[in-house]
């Protein structure tokens, strides 16, 4: 399936600034891309950096003025899709190095205060069931509110104003997994088919991998908003919680612009 990406950002800075941009879709097996890729207006400095888990790159960048990065790239998605309500999840003994920093606390997802909650809620079920569970309490208990949520919005304060955008939909997730023994993270990424048509966030759990012969596992898409169909999810980068893969982080005062977003299915 292929899947084609065209966006945009423009920002101010008033004086030098460092920053880093990640809104280029990663370069992995799952995602192979074609297209004329990134351009950007003139810096002062440019570096790129490997994103978290060698899942796509992180460019810093430095400047003062209008800054401007547009986008243009068709992906095509090459991801196995098995239903993970049969996967059984891995003993926490038994869990690669990759997967056990997405166990622990980070600071949108504070998963040690929902320990009670997914043993009363979700407790006779394991692995994959449990998150078809997590997944279908988040979409039918939540609504999807554009701004009602902010950037120091937690999976707390979501769990509680019962509402958010994708963002606080993964946060949500990613918590009640972490809480349940299974690692989760965050993934920043682009789809068709969300509205607003914008960046899109989905959470991606780990469970045991019956067809691999080493038992490692893999990790799994699920969007409890709905509008993201994993079939058709391009990745950017992924991070313990929303403050790791941020399409634009500034080290100084930033004036936002404008931003332009758009993704079809080719």
């Amino acid at each position: 399936m292929a899947i084609t990406i065209k966006s945009s950002i423009a920002y101010r800075f008033a004086e030098p600034t460092d920053f880093l941009l990640q809104m280029e879709a990663a370069a992995i097996p799952e995602q192979m891309l074609t297209g004329p890729g990134l351009t950007l207006s003139p810096t002062e400095h440019t570096a790129r950096v490997s994103g978290e888990d060698a899942i796509g790159e992180r460019i810093w960048l430095r400047c003062a003025g209008e800054f401007r990065a547009e986008y243009e790239i068709t992906a095509e998605i090459q991801r196995a899709l098995p239903d993970i309500t049969q996967l059984p999840s891995l003993l926490p003994h038994d869990l690669p190095g990759e997967a056990v920093p997405y166990l622990f606390d980070s600071r949108f997802c504070p998963a040690d205060q929902f320990h009670s909650f997914v043993e009363g809620e979700f407790g006779e079920l394991q692995g994959g069931q449990r998150i078809g569970a997590i997944h279908d309490w988040v979409a039918h208990k939540f609504s999807y509110v554009p701004g009602s949520s902010t950037s120091t919005t937690t999976a707390l304060d979501s769990f509680v104003e019962r509402q958010g955008v994708c963002r606080d939909y993964a946060h949500v997730v990613i918590t009640l997994a972490r809480a349940s023994g299974i690692p989760a993270r965050y993934v920043s990424c682009y789809a068709p088919n969300v509205e607003p048509q914008d960046f899109h966030a989905v959470a991606e759990v780990f469970l045991a991998d019956p067809q691999d012969p080493v038992g490692t596992g893999s990790w799994h898409i699920v969007d409890a908003t709905g509008m993201a169909d994993p079939r058709q999810v391009v990745k950017i980068g992924v991070g313990r919680d929303a403050a790791e893969v941020s399409f634009l982080t500034s080290y100084g005062i930033a004036e936002f612009i404008d931003k332009q977003i758009t993704v079809t299915e080719t």
